[in-house]
This record gives structure tokens, C-alpha cells and sequence, in this order.
């Protein structure tokens, strides 16, 4: 993995990260009704870590639906995955208690977001940080805090294997599934225009990752795009990615905070620790394995 530019880096001591990961012990599903008080609410009305202090949780806005780094398993109906981890290391900085007391007492509550959801969430208060594979752009950050990021991912185009589909040239006239609110048609557009592909696809857009699927499965669209990291998800033996040697797209993924936020600057120095001191690449390996 990379690293990458070390911006907006501050010092800040007593963080008291600890540097351990584990199995996860954490909160059931549950949509805003644990996490929707108010950020704002208790202790300085402009702090949101005095916030966060006074209520004693860190409302976090993940992905239920991403294995390897935000995905709620049906069996125990707990949130698991580096991103949830990475989620309690926040919590962990901003209460003062270590890394593994923050899992244990469970001190991170949990709201599955999507990409068209997780903005407005952190503007209403709802949340305090998204981490949900949230790509970096300028147009973001003119709304949002992000942290350093965390994890770099591409693109990916995926197919059925019986879709005769073997080429980026070969979507023409195809629909390709994406996610509401995401950068991935963009980024499919202009790697065309850059590498001349005569193709022109249609674009049809869900609400969340399942639903493409189901789509591409019926065969109501040609192809499911996202970055590859989601993609891995849903492949099976009659899915394939189409030139995986073309990487476009590339997805850096930060934590997303209130713009101006105390918070983040905490979530800042707590991610560029986590780099520096390797737990990063620990997580990796331990969610991610070969597809890291």
C-alpha cells in the first residue's frame, strides 16, 4: 500500500492509540435511531469532540455491504471490517481510552450509509465521521473534512462471463449499472476519452450495491461498476472484470468530517499514526489478504 501525502498533518499528543487488532465486537444494524442525537447536542456548542465526549459515543456512518471493509453479517448482526476498526481507533483518540476498551464497551454506533446519504449525515449531525470507502475529490473537500487517506483503490468494469463481453470496445450501446452519488461513470467516461475507446455505454443508476447486482444477474444491465474493492464482493465463478490490466479510476478513500470540526484534526492525526505505526498495513493483510 501507499502512502499517501501526509496534508494538514498537526501535531497532537495523548492520543493513546493502541495498536492492536482483533475480531470485532460491535453494534447490531440499526438505521439513525441510536446515532441521529444531534452531534451538536452537550458540551460546547461549537466542539463537536466536547460533543462526543459529553455523549459518550462516536456516531459513525459505514457500509453494511462491503466485505473487507464495512459489512454487516447476517449471522451475528454485527458490523465488521477495517473501516469499522479503523471506526473505534476515532473513538479510542477522542474519549481517551485505548483501542481495544473502545470495541469492548462498544463506544462507536453504527448507521449504514450510501453514497447519495452520507453527506447529508454529516451535515445534520446525524454522524460525526463517515468512514464508508469515501473517495477523495477537490469537490468533496469543498464540503467535507477528509483525512490522509487511508487506502488507495481503481475502478473496475464487471461482467457475466456468458455476456460475450471481452473489451472496453465492446460496451458500446451497453448499460453499465453504478451507484447513485458516485464518481464511477466520470471516471469510466474519461478513461474512454483517454485511451480513445470508440464506445459510447448508457449508465443506469441504483441506490445501492445488491440492486446492481440483482440487475446484472437478470440481465437487466450489461455491467456493474465500482471500485474494485466493492466489486470483489459479488464476483463469483460466472463474473469476471473486463482488462483488469487497465487501471482507471484511482479511488483514495479518507474519512469524511464536518468542514471546520474540531474532530477533525483528531481523525487526521489519528489515521496518519495508524499509517506510520503499520496497524494500517496489519488491517489490510488481515481484511483484504490477496486483494490488498
Amino acid at each position: 500500500m501507499k502512502n499517501i501525502s501526509r496534508r494538514n498533518f498537526l501535531q497532537v499528543c495523548g492520543l493513546g492509540i493502541v495498536a492492536a487488532a482483533g475480531a470485532s465486537a460491535l453494534t447490531g444494524c440499526g438505521g439513525d435511531s441510536g446515532s441521529s442525537s444531534a452531534g451538536s447536542t452537550g458540551g460546547s456548542s461549537d466542539s463537536k469532540v466536547e460533543a462526543i465526549k459529553a455523549r459518550g459515543k462516536l456516531n459513525c456512518g459505514v457500509k453494511a455491504d462491503v466485505l473487507g471493509y464495512g459489512y454487516l453479517n447476517t449471522e451475528t448482526n454485527e458490523y465488521e471490517g477495517l473501516e469499522i476498526d479503523l471506526c473505534y481507533q476515532v473513538a479510542a483518540a477522542v474519549l481517551g481510552v485505548s483501542y481495544d476498551e473502545a470495541k469492548e464497551q462498544k463506544l462507536c454506533e453504527f448507521t449504514t450509509v450510501t453514497p447519495k446519504t452520507r453527506g447529508p449525515l454529516i451535515d445534520n449531525d446525524s454522524l460525526d465521521i463517515v468512514c464508508a470507502t469515501y473517495t477523495i475529490t477537490p469537490e468533496r473537500e469543498e464540503d467535507w473534512d477528509f483525512s490522509t487517506s487511508y487506502r488507495t483503490d481503481s475502478v473496475g468494469i464487471m461482467v457475466m462471463k456468458s455476456s460475450g463481453i471481452a473489451e472496453m470496445a465492446d460496451f458500446d450501446g451497453k448499460i453499465i449499472g453504478v451507484s447513485q452519488g458516485s464518481t464511477t461513470k466520470d471516471a469510466i467516461l474519461t478513461m474512454f476519452e483517454e485511451k480513445e475507446i470508440g464506445a459510447t455505454p448508457e449508465f443506469k443508476e441504483y441506490p445501492d450495491y445488491p440492486s446492481i447486482n440483482s440487475a446484472l444477474e437478470s440481465g437487466n444491465i450489461d455491467a456493474f461498476a465500482m471500485d474494485r474493492s466493492t466489486l470483489n464482493t459479488y464476483m463469483n465463478d460466472q463474473k469476471e472484470l473486463v482488462q483488469p490490466d487497465i487501471e482507471f479510476g484511482t479511488q483514495d478513500y479518507g474519512i469524511a468530517t464536518k468542514k471546520g470540526s474540531d474532530l477533525s484534526d483528531v481523525v487526521e492525526n489519528t489515521v496518519v499514526e495508524l499509517l506510520d505505526n503499520g496497524w494500517m498495513d496489519e488491517e489490510i493483510s488481515t481484511w483484504l489478504g490477496a486483494s490488498a
